[in-house]
């Protein structure tokens, strides 16, 4: 990442480099990625009829914008990746720390560079990704901060009071000409909110009591819960009529769209030599299970279910699948039924439950939705007509004992007793290694039980499946 060659003022303007705004900048940069159908977000699933459009109608017209939108809906990565709407480097005079332009110095600093030094006037190049500043917004941060105050140490050296050059920059006067995100904006005091004003109308600072203006140059754009807005705290109604744009995210709106945002982000632990497959239908179950969450009167809904649910789960899953493979040397690991209980850990910490009187634990709420989603899946995929046979063995007096801590090949002794139960977890399976076909029957036989078909018995870990009224 090489900057550009011109190293004075006087070279900038030899190379024809013309003058423009911020907004200007990102309009022109994304119509062309527009045009050639480059991807805007990468990596963003879901929000392209719905929140993406919204957003380029604002960055098209200039406007701030406020992402408003439960907790892991993906509202700080799209901020984050607007920087790829910047130019790849922007000069500025050299040793500014607000970013001026060599054309159109607002800071005392380079105005009077500018006019000492004429075309001579040295000039860096500052990479995008250094114009981008993002500020977590708590009850502590001040207008210090975020605009700036007196430096005692510039005093000290002999500046007077009223010398615009004792000024400390805050963090947005020192991202002119780049985009300031704020994050969680309703946690700033409303003393805070008021001081940004200035910024978003009239694009301008105040500090303290001097008589400078300093006409910024930034994209305001700020991320929000609607919870925030009435339990920690508020965005002002004039901060808000500022923000031009008010963008609503959401999460996905269909299972298939949290099963590509699950594969796509979660990071399975691997263990060399030991391969992790995890059939369609377990992590349909696992995506299932979020979209149960978020739909069950045990969950606080306004809090919301977050996608990284999702995600930690489906790790949490390979993961125990991988202790045991290594645990009995197998060479596959292929999560079961059994394992899902391994996800208490991972979903109860992200779910707010509503107990409305019911005495309810955590982790009673998450095996219910954890079977909720397992029926869900198996309604879907298996045909009941065709479980028949297996249905009519275990009424003749077939039992079958599985486990976590079992090994696959304990699976498959005295299989083929069971009539068709083979042939349908093979279909499930994807495949006939024993660490496949253990899954597949695991699923059936949990499934079947789900369905009032089979009775099962659970004791120190082990799930004892036969038929209704049996032992």
């Amino acid at each position: 990442m090489q900057p550009p060659s011109p190293r004075t003022l006087g070279e900038l303007r030899q190379a024809g480099h013309q003058l423009r705004s911020l907004r200007q900048e990102i309009r022109a940069n994304l119509l062309r990625k527009m045009s050639t159908g480059e991807t805007l977000f990468p990596g963003i699933v879901g929000y392209q009829d719905t929140v993406i459009p919204a957003v380029e109608n604002a960055l098209l017209c200039g406007h701030d914008l406020i992402f408003l939108g439960e907790r892991g809906q993906a509202k700080s990565r799209m901020i984050r990746q607007m920087v790829g709407l910047l130019d790849e480097w922007m000069p500025i005079v050299a040793g500014s720390e607000i970013h001026d332009d060599p054309f159109a110095p607002v800071s005392a600093f380079a105005r009077q560079e500018v006019a000492r030094c004429g075309d001579a006037t040295v000039i860096d190049w500052v990479h995008r990704d250094d114009r981008y500043v993002e500020k977590l917004a708590t009850p502590d941060v001040s207008i210090a901060d975020l605009i700036g105050d007196v430096d005692p140490i510039k005093v000290a050296e002999g500046r007077t009071l009223g010398d615009e050059l004792t000024i400390h920059f805050g963090l947005l006067p020192r991202t002119n000409r780049g985009i300031f995100c704020i994050n969680e904006l309703p946690d700033l005091t409303e003393k805070v909110q008021v001081g940004l004003f200035n910024v978003m109308q009239e694009r301008d600072v105040q500090v303290k009591g001097y008589s400078v203006r300093l006409p910024l140059d930034v994209l305001v754009v700020a991320s929000a819960n609607p919870e925030d807005y009435t339990s920690r705290g508020r965005i002002i109604t004039p901060l808000k009529d500022r923000y031009a744009a008010q963008v609503r995210t959401h999460y996905p709106i269909t299972r298939e769209l949290e099963l590509e945002v699950m594969h796509q982000e979660a990071r399975a632990p691997e263990v060399p030599l030991v391969l992790a497959s995890v059939p369609a239908f377990m992590s349909e179950i696992v995506a299932e299970l979020t979209f149960q969450a978020r739909a069950s009167p045990d969950v606080n809904q306004t809090s919301g279910v977050s996608v990284r649910m999702s995600i930690a789960n489906y790790e949490t899953l390979v993961a125990n699948a991988l202790r045991r493979a290594l645990r009995f040397g197998e060479k596959e690991a292929v999560p079961r039924i059994s394992d899902l209980d391994a996800l208490v850990t991972s979903t109860a910490g992200k779910l707010e439950l509503e107990y409305a009187g019911e005495d309810r634990t955590e982790v009673e709420v998450v095996r219910d939705l954890i079977q909720r989603a397992t029926r869900h899946v198996f309604d879907a995929r298996v045909p009941l007509e065709g479980m028949a046979p297996v249905i009519d063995s275990f009424n003749q007096g077939w039992n079958v004992e599985v486990s976590a801590d079992m090994a696959a090949a304990d699976y498959l002794e005295g299989l083929d007793e069971i009539q068709g139960l083979r042939d349908a977890a093979a279909r499930l399976a994807g495949g006939d290694s024993p660490e496949r076909l253990a899954c597949a029957i695991e699923f059936l036989l949990e499934g079947l039980h789900l369905q009032n078909r089979l009775n099962k018995n659970t004791n120190d870990g082990n799930a004892r499946y036969g038929a209704p009224g049996g032992g």
